[in-house]
């Protein structure tokens, strides 16, 4: 099964109050993690995002699609990077646990949808 890991914060004014030591901490485990799953096989995509305060966020207002700056959610509720694996939920759980155990910022596991193809 493939698993979406989505991290939120960690970005921005929400790493305001860390350490540089805390953040360098962080991106060291981020890219240890990526580079393991990477070397297992488990990796199918990954990337991180840049600042959410640089985001394009487009509503439907008034019968029409509005292009406005700046995000929806609040910068701590914005989505800051992800991984999607090719493993079990609980290997994807397994994971999420580790880095979140030292960044302290939520992480979402969910699986992506299987897109069978339509039998004839």
């Amino acid at each position: 099964m493939k698993y979406m890991i989505m991290m939120f914060g960690g970005l921005g004014e929400t790493l305001a109050n860390r350490s540089p030591e805390w953040i360098s901490g962080m991106q060291k485990l981020m890219m240890e993690i990526d580079g393991e799953l990477r070397e297992n096989g488990e990796l199918v995509a990954s990337d991180a995002l840049v600042d959410p305060a640089q985001a394009t966020t487009v509503r439907f207002h008034n019968g029409a699609p509005l292009p406005t700056d700046g995000p929806f959610a609040e910068v701590k509720e914005s989505l800051a990077g992800f991984w999607i694996v090719d493993v079990s939920e609980e290997r994807a759980i397994e994971i999420a646990s580790r880095a979140v155990a030292y960044i302290e910022f939520p992480m979402e596991v969910r699986r992506l949808m299987d897109h069978q193809p339509p039998q004839s």
